[in-house]
């Protein structure tokens, strides 16, 4: 078990440094396995890297989230890279195996078997040059970049209203659960590296101590369908950390057939509004730069600056 009372360093300025240990016991995530921890000689904790692999029908695709400690930077950092390939490389020659002993028990014409295609993935802030280096040297290339924006809230937050018939009402109960996840993957199917939600993952999610219900905020079509949704979270462990008073929007999505209404713009003005009276100075969120609903322009009108950018990287490889 990882104590976060040995954290690896100056983390990313958007990780959640308390919230690591939830991260490591993500119910899809084999701890024996994708988890690996790098100790000094005197025992101390000086990098970590997490594998979260994901199957479907030809290929299998790993994200690779790591951090070392600042004085360890470089080689130790290249070694997790390794470590993580070779892990790759192994569930790649499990996957393999089990598909050719399926084929082969239906057909004797083993040249049928198609060889698995493998995606690592990982990412890093744009200004960490020598990691940025190390994930070049290991071969990987960049795929896409993404932007963490900010918002002061020392500012009029405009007044965007619903269409006529919607309603704002909050995620309450397991009865919404399923629609609420139903929503997500409406939401999202369209964006770069989607992965279908499933109500076990939200589930886990909802149990985190910071999540709040009243910050997960759904417009409702007057047929009842779940068209859009936002969702604020403050860190106060974090805050109290960094001596920032953040608040983040993590997720803010629009249902196929209801986007263009103005659904995403009210809901993430209304939350910014529910955060402004707790204490929250500043409000932060993720996007995609490259994002085809135009995301960043939503952003940029409310009042959002980019304060990071974060490229994410890619390595394909046969098992």
């Amino acid at each position: 078990m990882v104590k976060l009372n040995e954290p690896t360093g100056q983390l990313d300025e958007d990780t959640l440094v308390c919230d690591l240990q939830r991260f490591f016991e993500a119910a899809d995530a084999d701890k024996s396995r994708d988890l690996r921890l790098w100790r000094d000689s005197n025992g101390k904790l000086v990098g970590f890297g997490q594998l979260l692999i994901s199957e479907h029908r030809d290929e299998i695709e790993g994200y690779l989230y790591f951090d070392v400690h600042p004085t360890r930077r470089g080689v130790l950092e290249s070694e997790i890279l390794q470590w993580s390939e070779q892990r790759m490389r192994e569930v790649g020659k499990e996957r393999s195996a089990l598909c050719s002993s399926t084929l082969l028990a239906f057909s004797k014409r083993s040249s049928a078997l198609r060889s698995l295609s493998i995606k690592l993935r990982s990412r890093s802030r744009q200004d960490r040059t020598l990691r940025l280096e190390n994930l070049e040297q290991q071969g990987f290339t960049t795929e896409r970049s993404f932007l963490t924006m900010a918002c002061l809230l020392n500012q009029s937050l405009s007044i965007s209203n619903l269409p006529t018939g919607f309603t704002v009402q909050t995620l309450s109960g397991d009865r919404n659960l399923k629609p609420w996840v139903e929503l997500f993957n409406e939401s999202f199917i369209d964006h770069w590296d989607y992965h279908e939600l499933t109500v076990a993952s939200v589930n886990f999610w909802l149990k985190n101590p910071h999540y709040k219900p009243e910050l997960n905020l759904i417009a409702v079509a007057p047929d009842g369908t779940f068209a859009a949704f936002c969702v604020g979270y403050i860190n106060w462990e974090e805050n109290a950390r960094t001596g920032c008073n953040d608040g983040w929007v993590k997720l803010l999505g629009t249902r196929r057939g209801f986007r263009k209404l103005g659904l995403g713009r009210s809901l993430l003005l209304a939350c910014m509004r529910q955060l402004e009276p707790a204490g929250i100075d500043q409000v932060k969120l993720g996007v995609d730069a490259q994002s085809l609903t135009s995301a960043t322009r939503l952003y940029q009108s409310i009042g959002f600056q980019s304060v990071n950018t974060w490229l994410s990287y890619v390595k394909e490889f046969q098992p």
